[in-house]
């Protein structure tokens, strides 16, 4: 691991005269490749750093120790090193979390989609509540929420919204809400005063870009029709909405939000690469003979990820056993301590797997 991490430093180094080059500086495109590679080490780079002055700092302590007569001064060398001691450890773990390797979809902008599960007309709202708490979020990050297709019950509920995140880092801070969520809570439509029991389903793909994807026009069919209301009845006369089936995998995006046929057909398939960049690296990881639960299930309520309990103000994240008395704060956006118990634990799992 000090191998690597002096290579890293060297070529961090390296990277820090290039950027400083004038011949460098006016090639834009190659300074801004060598500015972010920088920006990329600073964080590695300086926690080896830290760690070999700890080194440095212990073998000099230890030294004083060996052959230091004076009392005062020995017990004040030992009570450094007992600190550099304690330090060394977390600035090993620091530098070993830092050496896993970084999913490349951690930068990248997120297309989440959100559909009702079990619970009819009350699964809808909840799924409209989970679109609002992660547009909340974003907001809070300072990112850029669009929906791109949606499907609204009379009440104001979602069947389904699919909706794009624009910000730095959305996925690697969004990439574990894929799953079943529980909502327990009374609804506004009964009368009874019960406590019932819904679910929706939230699926977050990154956004892929052509690089990632690779789409032969001959493997997709697209089909233009009416846009459709509420219960099917025709909203416009132009064949505006589109469908795009990717006949090879089967998947299929509808979009209809939009006038135009034009605009619809973009969104489709900015849809359709995130729906083929997840479908490529699962049968990737099914090849690699990695184990992953199905990201989205079937929205039955026994499979579920995080129940949202509204009498008890309460929010339990199963995966990690975390429990917040404060979902009235967590539905209006403030997910932090919640992802972060979730990236900590996949980071401490990556660590058992590399030893």
């Amino acid at each position: 691991m000090l191998d690597k991490l002096a290579a890293l430093e060297e070529k961090y180094e390296e990277l820090g005269r290039l950027i400083a080059d004038p011949e460098i500086i006016t090639d834009l495109s190659r300074w801004q490749q060598y500015v972010k590679a920088h920006a990329d080490l600073t964080d590695v780079v300086s926690v080896f750093r830290d760690y070999q002055k700890t080194v440095k700092e212990i073998k000099d302590a230890q030294m004083i120790l060996d052959e230091e007569k004076d009392t005062e001064i020995r017990e004040m060398a030992q009570v450094e090193l007992d600190e550099l001691l304690k330090s060394k450890p977390v600035l090993e773990r620091k530098l070993k979390m830092l050496l896993l390797p970084k999913d490349p979809n951690d930068e990248k902008n997120v297309i989440m989609e959100i559909r009702a599960g079990t619970g009819g007309e009350e699964a809808a709202l909840f799924a409209s509540d989970l679109f609002r708490m992660y547009s909340r979020f974003a907001e809070n990050k300072g990112w850029k929420t669009e929906i791109l297709s949606a499907n609204y019950t009379d009440i104001g509920g979602f069947k389904e919204v699919v909706f794009l995140i624009e910000g730095r880092g959305a996925y690697s801070r969004l990439k574990f809400e894929s799953g079943a969520h529980r909502v327990q809570r009374i609804p506004t439509t009964e009368s009874g005063g019960r406590i019932h029991t819904s679910a929706a389903t939230v699926a977050v793909l990154p956004e892929a870009e052509e690089v990632d994807v690779a789409i032969d026009p001959i493997d997709l069919r697209i089909d233009v029709f009416c846009a459709s209301g509420h219960g099917g009845q025709s909203v416009n006369t132009t064949q505006s909405a589109v469908r795009i089936t990717h006949i090879p995998t089967g998947i299929v995006v509808s979009m209809q939000d939009e006038k135009s046929q034009h605009k619809n057909k973009d969104k489709a398939m900015k849809v359709l690469m995130a729906r083929l960049l997840d479908h490529a690296q699962r049968e990737h990881q099914q090849m690699m003979a990695s184990t992953r639960r199905s990201m989205v299930g079937t929205g039955d309520r026994s499979e579920r990820i995080r129940t949202y309990n509204f009498p008890q103000n309460r929010v339990t994240d199963h995966r990690v056993g975390l429990t917040l008395h404060r979902l009235d704060v967590v539905l209006e956006g403030d997910l932090d301590e919640i992802i972060d118990a979730l990236i900590t634990t996949d980071q401490a799992d990556l660590l058992n797997q590399v030893g």
